[in-house]
């Protein structure tokens, strides 16, 4: 992110420390207004059929089967040959894990339907995993749950309609929910200054349970936690050196073995700076100004091989290196950026010291120069092809290292490379990847990751995003993609939303937006979102509710449950239709289904009803009946009918 400095004077006080110790999204999110301290969170769940990716194809009829996935109950595929055995068939655009969950509904509301759903990887070999040949209830559609790793085609054939009935479908949805393997986690790299504040606790919500923050972050679910790496650190503003050195190599190796030692994964993000590097300034360490190009990379590869070693002897073996933070603009700036990179004395880095002193410009380094991008003039090409070269050199270099270190040990430590995508500038990302992942192929090297940051007021609204990411992931489809930073405040007490943002700045806007986000990683094809990270929960708008903590136990926003709560342990058949004649009370189901996922069981549940309004059935229109089962809502949707069709 730019400019990771604090907001507030209250948290700068504890910006070390703070991490030391260390609703429900379906489809389009709806933003939140509860209050502060009233959070609720429930399994994130998403119909993929509303993702522009996904399209719908029709044995006839094939001019309006989109209409089976607009999202509007009163449009309808038809098939153009109205008799059994047509079908439509969903393509969401690649396979999914955890599909769980397949609706249908029908055009009639009275008329009984028989049908199956059968699912496929490839749109080939088929399995049935929904059978309702023998329904004989009239109603205009259904929920069913199913268990099919790999399920990129869902097909729905109608086998029998009541005759008159419309033989087409209003909508089929697929509800996908959060994968075990997506990894959630936060970047806790302030964990090395806990000497500010020693024994500095956390709790959620009883103060007799706190605990040092890396202990609540793991019993809060976060399964990751990531640590940047400056080489020489020292303060932007004063030019002075650190002491203690914060983020330093040494403080930072040490809380890798804390973070292992807690069982969780660790990622490490090398900056090759002594401060900040993100796309606004990328400085070379000083003690690697004077150096050419040649040696400096090879300073990359020794500073990175050396490290990755010493992590690995103390028995913290990342499970992630990002070579570099942020890197849109390439990183190790040198000659071919020109000086000043904040050329107005009103910004904030004005007077930063790789802004002053011509040492970190002096010999060339790996800065990009998108200046020149889609120039047709030859010596601004040629400048633009060079930096390029140079860029992925140096990153080649720190590439080579980390799979050096992984060989020799034999490990697998995974590459990732983190960059953004601004909004309104997809077209410079993937020229990005195109560009560093063709050179970087030619010099012998490869990554695992693709990782992007998102945070709204720079890269756009969530929906944006998420076409933006899925852009990138289809034009490179052999590599996993990350999450490697996101944020939304949850103690601004304003209540207004964040540019780009529906949610709210309270905490339950930052729960919603934080599912909202493990949701676009999640809905990636193929299962190609691995992880979501929050960028400092505790030390950038944080999840810290200071104004209820008692010094020097802090009390944590309920916003933290998105890490356990966010996955479902159960799917419930949520929504049930029943048709039934005017003046007749509607027969309701005494139990639905609900799946388990540990197992993928099905059984019944019981369901209470409430009571059907009074004359709710007097003439025809539809109505809702709200039920509740030990695992959470259910909904009938009536339709009160003249006369039910009949089955045959």
């Amino acid at each position: 992110m730019r400019g990771k400095r604090t907001v507030r004077a209250p948290l700068a006080i504890v910006v070390a420390t703070a991490v030391t110790l260390a609703g429900s999204v379906v489809g389009t999110a709806v933003p939140a207004t509860a209050a502060a301290a009233a959070v609720a969170t429930t399994p994130v769940e998403s119909d993929l059929a509303a993702k522009p990716w996904v399209s719908a194809a029709a044995g006839s009829g094939s001019a309006t089967a989109s209409r089976a996935i607009d999202g509007d109950l009163a449009t309808a595929w038809v098939a153009k040959r109205q008799r059994a055995g047509e079908w439509l068939t969903l393509d969401l655009g690649g396979a999914y894990d955890n599909v769980r969950k397949v609706e249908v509904v029908f055009p009639d509301k009275g008329a009984v339907y028989q049908y199956v759903v059968d699912a496929s990887s490839d749109g080939i070999r088929w399995t049935r995993v929904v059978d309702r040949t023998r329904a004989w209830v009239p109603g205009r559609g259904a929920v069913d749950l199913l268990t099919r790793p790999g399920t990129a085609y869902l097909r729905v054939t109608i086998t029998r309609a009541s005759p008159g009935a419309k033989i087409g479908v209003s909508e089929l949805s697929a509800f996908n929910y959060l994968r075990d393997d997506l990894v959630l986690g936060a970047d806790l790299s302030y964990a090395d200054q806990n000497t500010a504040r020693d024994g500095l606790t956390y709790h959620a919500g009883d103060s007799a349970q706190a605990v040092d923050l890396l202990s609540f972050a793991k019993n809060a679910g976060m399964e990751y936690v990531r640590l940047r790496v400056f080489n020489d650190p020292r303060d932007e503003r004063t030019h002075e050196y650190l002491d203690p050195a914060y983020q330093g190599p040494e403080r930072t190796a040490a809380v890798a073995t804390s973070v292992k030692d807690k069982g969780m994964g660790l990622g490490i993000d090398l900056h090759y700076s002594d401060h900040w590097a993100d796309p606004s300034k990328q400085a070379k360490p000083t003690a690697w100004t004077g150096l050419s190009f040649a040696d400096l990379t090879a300073e990359v590869y020794d500073y990175t091989h050396d490290y990755l070693q010493t992590l690995v002897d103390q028995g913290a073996t990342p499970d992630k290196v990002a070579v570099g933070n942020e890197l849109i603009n390439g990183f190790l700036w040198g000659s071919e950026k020109p000086q000043p990179w904040f050329g107005d004395p009103a910004d904030w880095c004005y007077s930063c010291y790789f802004n002053n002193d011509p040492a970190f410009v002096a010999q060339p380094g790996g800065g990009l120069l998108w200046n020149y991008f889609g120039s047709s003039d030859p010596a601004e090409r040629a400048a633009y092809d060079a930096a390029w070269d140079r860029f992925t050199t140096l990153q080649a270099a720190g590439i080579k290292a980390v799979r050096d270190v992984s060989a020799a040990n034999g490990l697998h430590i995974n590459l990732e490379t983190h960059v953004i995508i601004d909004n309104g500038r997809l077209d410079r990302t993937l020229e990005f990847w195109n560009q560093f992942l063709t050179r970087l192929k030619a010099k012998g090297q490869d990554i695992d990751v693709i990782a992007h940051s998102y945070y709204p007021q720079w890269h756009g609204t969530a929906e944006n995003y998420e076409a933006n990411l899925h852009a990138v992931a289809a034009a490179h489809p052999g590599y996993q993609l990350e999450i490697a930073e996101t944020s939304h405040p949850a103690n601004d007490w304003d209540g207004v939303p964040v540019p780009n943002s529906p949610y709210p700045k309270t905490a339950q806007g930052q729960a919603d937006a934080y599912q909202r986000v493990f949701q676009i990683a999640n809905d990636l094809p193929d299962n190609r979102g691995v992880g979501v990270l929050v960028w400092e929960p505790v030390n950038w708008q944080e999840m810290v509710d200071w104004g209820n903590s008692s010094w020097p136990v802090l009390k944590v926003f309920p916003s933290v449950d998105v890490y356990r709560e966010s996955d479902a342990e159960h799917v419930l058949q949520d929504t049930v239709y029943v048709a039934t004649p005017v003046r007749r009370a509607p027969r309701l189901p005494a139990a639905v289904k609900v799946l388990t996922t540990a197992d993928g069981s099905i059984a019944p549940v019981t369901v209470t009803w409430d009571a059907v309004p009074n004359r709710a059935t007097s003439a025809p229109r539809e109505f809702v009946v709200n039920g509740m089962t030990a695992f959470g809502p259910v909904t009938a949707v009536v339709d009160v009918v003249r006369h039910l069709a009949p089955a045959h």
